[in-house]
């Protein structure tokens, strides 16, 4: 063979190693969203990717569409692409526990995320959801101290909608067992779905000749359910209703006034985490070693676990410049239809 093109054969050959060498090297984070169509997500991702671009690693990602089946076939999926560390917006928290069994059989760690996976082999990565349930039981509390209220629970499989409503009734149960506030109705809301929220909230109505005086939704998707119900009755607006996320069309809602509080959860900032959390551990850092983590044992069946907790925000019309402010949503998104001079973030 001509010793030149022996020469170039090998040097491709050795560059083509080489660059093999260095894609194996580069982290791999997966990650498994139970529901990637839901408008909140997108952002959390925006944030994850920042994160793993900035450290020069990998981003694979899978959507269950809502199925807990589909979830743990996903999962096996990262693992089989090399993820070396694994995200888990869990569908089901308790159905998802083979899938994290395998991945930590293959030594993946595990980041269960804004959701509870209850396994000591699972770092465990959220906002403060009974914080969250305490500050919408206040907001609306603080308008209607009394009367008939709602609890538009979420989905039934999330350990956090149990939190939430833990929350909620730490603040009201007081006034709930001293007659001054009735609990005449609650339910969950499968997948979080704000359809299904609405038709909770109009069978609510309905059994109750529509004397409702608040509605403790547990976040934004379900609170515009219950928030469309009460407009078909013309209640939207006279009616307090909580919410979580920080939504930008429950953001406009509070400014227009038929939604009266927001729990905003930062999603950039929890997304930033997640990734920051996943490159530690995927660097061989140990659960109980990673940046801030605290001790967790307050799940349904009290695992002790690994965890970091990020403090909400509960956003109401008087504080709607934080959002704003802090480059959440635009100043023309939040104010679209309100009226000038009504709302002091909006002037």
């Amino acid at each position: 063979m001509n010793k030149v093109v022996t020469i170039l054969l090998w040097s491709t050959a050795a560059s083509a190693l080489s660059g093999a060498a260095i894609a194996q090297d580069r982290i791999i984070v997966g990650i498994s969203w139970n529901n990637f169509q839901e408008e909140r997500w997108k952002t959390d991702e925006l944030a994850i990717k920042s994160v793993l671009n900035a450290a020069g690693a990998s981003y694979i990602s899978a959507d269950a569409q809502s199925s807990a089946t589909k979830q743990l076939t996903d999962i096996e999926s990262l693992i089989a692409q090399g993820a070396d560390a694994i995200i888990v917006l869990a569908q089901d928290g308790d159905a998802i526990g083979p899938a994290v069994a395998a991945a930590v059989a293959e030594g993946i760690p595990v980041v269960g995320y804004d959701r509870l996976i209850e396994n000591p082999d699972a770092f465990y990565l959220t906002f403060d959801n009974k914080e969250v349930g305490r500050l919408q039981a206040q907001g609306v509390f603080a308008v209607q101290p009394t009367g008939n209220y709602v609890f538009i629970k979420g989905n039934s499989s999330d350990a956090n909608a149990d939190f939430l409503f833990e929350g909620q009734m730490e603040v009201l149960e007081a006034a709930i067992e001293s007659g001054d506030i009735i609990n005449v109705g609650e339910a969950y809301t499968d997948n979080w779905n704000p359809e299904v929220a609405q038709a909770n909230m109009e069978q609510f109505l309905t059994a109750n000749n529509n004397e409702i005086d608040a509605v403790v939704a547990s976040n934004d998707g379900t609170a515009g359910g219950a928030i469309s119900a009460l407009a078909a009755q013309g209640l939207a607006g006279s009616v307090p209703v909580s919410g979580q996320d920080g939504d930008h069309a429950a953001l406009n809602r509070i400014a227009l006034g038929t939604q009266t509080i927001s729990v905003w959860k930062d999603a950039r900032e929890l997304g930033r985490k997640a990734a920051e959390v996943a490159l530690e551990l995927a660097n061989g850092t140990p659960l109980n070693a990673v940046t801030g983590v605290v001790p967790f044992s307050g799940g349904p069946k009290g695992i002790e676990m690994n965890a970091f907790f990020i403090a909400p925000i509960p956003i109401t019309r008087d504080n709607l410049n934080i959002v704003i402010d802090g480059g959440w949503v635009s100043k023309e998104v939040v104010c679209q239809g309100v009226r000038i001079g009504s709302v002091a973030a909006c002037n």
